[in-house]
């Protein structure tokens, strides 16, 4: 028996060298000794007996036996020779009373390399066991720029907090703190014993699922996906599921794997999908009537509290008068993280067929819905987001608060401004330097005092005098049952505000445009038939989603030079962040021909030159920050 179980390996072993021979790889086990960076750069740090994962043992410490074995730690000796006599003895051990000796080895980087008890491994690699026992000594590199090295350090913040947990890694940065915050846990909390036991069975029914469907075949780790899986349907949630249960949803959300190995998840639409006409276009026939579409929005306030509500109302409406045949919508209010599972249950029972979730935090849930109910179209609205089983959608603000700039760099007599910003999310750190560059271009002396409103402890008015200015980009829009006029661009005046711009949304050409899309049958073209990628729509002035309304008290000489303007953002004949461009730290871009692209514009994390103040730090924000931040933060956030 141990024979053919020895063949059986040795065969396991021949196909693993021809492969790697045959894709220019070593074909046998990596050697630490030939890796290791020079002596006094790193530190060796004892971490006693611990389980070590067998997938991540990856070959010998020294050259040793290292040619005995085939890369995947098979043997690659013939069964005549001593080795192969001591590996089935080996084996028979094992399978009458178990390998009990710990091996010893150094871990470098997450991977393992053994010192003594290499065919102990090879024959627990044989019989697929999970781990080994060994003695363990850590090899910490110094700190360095590169990425794998940056993930490794952030690993071992959280071996920390969690040892001896060390079989999950992940390809991104910053994702272990995620997992930390996923399965419940503080920044700095220490895991307990029940803890660790309780990540332990998740992980493991995860993982065994994961791989059986192929997983292990992904681009991604097994980290990836699961971190991924229980941002999205809850840690708490996945214990509780059983195997067919977990089976079931890890078939459902397999694109959402699928779209982790993309280098880019995202795919920004910036304009509308030009249908070609058909031929009954072409002869001016009607087209048979399509069956009446029925439409929700989920909104998180009420559009008397709320302008961002009130702004997606007003789109909700445009669409009733627009298609009075074609479509009929519902809308649902004062939508919760607690309760909007239940109105996107609720939205899809009545019948409808698409929703729109008009908040990024609500994007989980959506996601989950269109898991649930494939046939159901769902989109959020939000910026960045990655997730195939939806779509979002966003406008490209920036480029008003760039007109609104410079009307303020214009307006501004002491060139001083104030701009108040809500979150530090995608977008916003856009719209915050194309305002401060649009007021540098009228006035190069203007500086723009950048305040947060969802800062803890912030006394904006209070700022707003100590910095002297006189103009102040405030909140977008009018909130229909406030009095205020402290809204869009204005001038203090005695205490009272003299407005002289605003921006607005026009989510009703955004909404028709889409609708359009879906009952001409265009929906689809935007989904790429090679890249599994998330579909973003980024609209702005060009689409007729973004406009800014002059006021009456614009001199008529800078009404018509942001006219101008508009015209030229509209056209697309100028771009904010063409040239050259300068932020706090040093220059962005030297080439004056360059322009951003979309996406550079979309996660800009840096401040234009001329604006005083800094981005945020999340534990900087009042509490009610925390669902769109951790949404939507930019990246700059994370840590």
């Amino acid at each position: 028996m141990a024979r053919e179980d020895y063949n059986k390996a040795f065969r396991l072993g021949k196909k693993d060298y021809q492969t790697r021979m045959l894709h220019g790889e070593r074909p046998i086990l990596q050697v630490l000794d030939d890796i290791l960076p020079e002596r006094g750069s790193y530190s060796e740090v004892p971490l006693g007996l611990v389980q070590i994962p067998i997938e991540q043992i990856v070959g010998t410490k020294t050259f040793g036996r290292s040619s005995s074995f085939a890369g995947n730690f098979m043997p690659i000796l013939r069964e005549d020779t001593e080795f192969a006599a001591k590996w089935m003895k080996l084996l028979d051990s094992h399978l009458e009373e178990g390998i009990r000796e710990p091996v010893k080895a150094y871990e470098y980087m997450h991977k393992f390399y053994i010192v003594e008890g290499n065919k102990r491994v090879s024959v627990m690699k044989f019989v697929g066991a999970v781990s080994i026992a060994g003695h363990v000594t850590r090899i910490v590199p110094k700190k360095t720029g590169e990425k794998e090295n940056k993930i490794y350090y952030e690993f071992l913040d959280f071996y920390r907090l969690a040892a001896p947990i060390n079989y999950i890694w992940f390809t991104h940065e910053g994702k272990f703190a995620k997992l930390q915050e996923a399965v419940g846990k503080g920044p700095d909390e220490l895991w307990t014993e029940e803890d660790r036991m309780k990540f332990s069975s998740v992980y493991t029914r995860f993982s065994a699922e994961y791989r059986a469907k192929g997983g292990d075949k992904l681009k991604i780790s097994t980290g990836d996906a699961f971190l991924s899986f229980i941002t999205l349907y809850g840690y708490d949630a996945i214990n509780d599921k059983t195997t067919s249960e977990l089976q079931t949803l890890i078939a459902k959300s397999w694109e959402e794997f699928l779209l982790l190995g993309e280098e880019s998840e995202v795919e920004l639409k910036m304009k509308p999908n030009q249908k070609k006409k058909s031929l009954l276009d072409l002869l001016h026939l009607p087209a048979l009537a399509p069956q009446k579409l029925k439409i929700a929005f989920i909104y998180e306030k009420t559009p008397g509290t709320s302008a961002w509500t009130y702004a997606h109302e007003l789109g909700r409406l445009h669409l009733q008068q627009t298609f009075p045949e074609e479509v009929q919508t519902v809308c649902y209010e004062n939508g919760t993280l607690e309760n909007i599972d239940a109105l996107l249950e609720d939205a899809i029972n009545v019948g409808c067929g698409l929703i729109f979730t008009t908040t990024p935090p609500f994007a989980p849930a959506s996601v989950k819905a269109a898991i649930a109910n494939p046939k159901v179209r769902i989109l959020n609205c939000s910026l960045n987001t990655s997730h195939r089983y939806i779509r979002t959608y966003y406008s490209r603000m920036y480029e008003a608060k760039f007109l609104m700039g410079a009307i303020a760099g214009a307006m501004a007599e002491n060139g001083r401004l104030t701009y108040i910003a809500d979150y530090p999310i995608y977008g916003s750190i856009a719209n915050i330097n194309a305002f401060a560059l649009g007021a540098k271009m009228i006035n190069p002396r203007a500086k723009v005092y950048l305040e947060w409103s969802s800062k803890k402890e912030m006394d904006i008015e209070e700022s707003i005098k100590e910095s002297g200015s006189s103009v102040v980009s405030g909140r977008d829009m009018v909130i229909p049952e406030e009095a205020s006029r402290f809204f869009g661009l204005y001038h203090i005046d005695n205490g009272h505000p003299r407005n002289f711009a605003m921006p607005l949304w026009h989510w009703g050409n955004f909404y028709e445009q889409l609708i359009w899309a879906i009952l001409d049958g265009t929906w689809k073209y935007d989904d790429s038939p090679t890249a599994k990628k998330a579909i973003n729509y980024w609209w702005g002035m060009s689409e007729g989603v973004i406009d800014v309304v002059f006021s009456k008290y614009l001199p008529i000489g800078l009404k018509r030079l942001a006219g101008l303007l508009k015209a030229s953002v509209s056209a697309e004949l100028f771009n904010p962040f063409s040239g050259i461009l300068y932020s706090q730290d040093g220059i962005v871009s030297e080439n004056p021909e360059n322009i951003l692209s979309p996406e550079e514009i979309m996660t800009m994390d840096w401040l234009a030159e001329n604006v005083i103040g800094a981005i945020p730090k999340k534990e900087e924000l009042k509490e009610q920050a925390e669902p769109v931040m951790k949404q939507q933060g930019i990246k700059k956030q994370e840590g």
